[in-house]
């Protein structure tokens, strides 16, 4: 009599890289949407008053302050 084996099917899926694909491409499309969110927040909160910010209990937006020091033209000049 022959030896015989039973092997179960395993559920394996003929196209192991679909899945990964899928998933990344579900990962690239949240990082995206979260990045347009994080971008049509600052543009909400950019267009508010001081005082609409405080109304909301946001402090004010830090605006880039550009601090020049006395006789810094000057000096950038002796230099030339």
């Amino acid at each position: 009599m022959a030896h015989t084996e039973a092997h179960p099917k395993t559920g394996a899926s003929r196209h192991p890289l679909l899945g990964k694909a899928s998933s990344s491409m579900a990962a690239a499309v949240a990082a995206f949407v979260a990045w347009r969110r994080t971008i049509a927040g600052r543009r909400a909160l950019a267009d508010l008053t001081p005082h609409e910010l405080r109304d909301i209990g946001c402090p004010e937006l830090s605006a880039p302050k550009f601090v020049v020091r006395v006789g810094l033209m000057t000096d950038l000049m002796s230099m030339r």
